[in-house]
């Protein structure tokens, strides 16, 4: 798999950025927010189906790194 490929899923306030050749499957994503990560469907990411705060939350969680997140400036 490709170490540096990126998908980003973006509520327009904030974009979680997901490397999958980093995923250790350790599955503390789906645990902590199963309304946003769900693996079975497509896309797995629903980023509206919690606060931008929940999102940081959990996403700080992820051991491996594959999820990462940037903040979107104020326009």
């Amino acid at each position: 798999m490709d170490k540096d490929k990126k998908i980003e899923y973006s509520n327009g306030e904030l974009t979680i950025v997901w490397q999958p050749g980093l995923c250790i499957h350790s599955g503390i994503c789906v645990h902590t927010l199963p309304k946003v990560y769900n693996p079975n469907e497509r896309p797995w990411v629903k980023i509206g189906n919690a606060t931008t705060e929940e999102l940081i939350n959990q996403v700080d969680m992820c051991p491996s790194g594959a999820l990462s997140y940037r903040l979107e400036k104020k326009k």
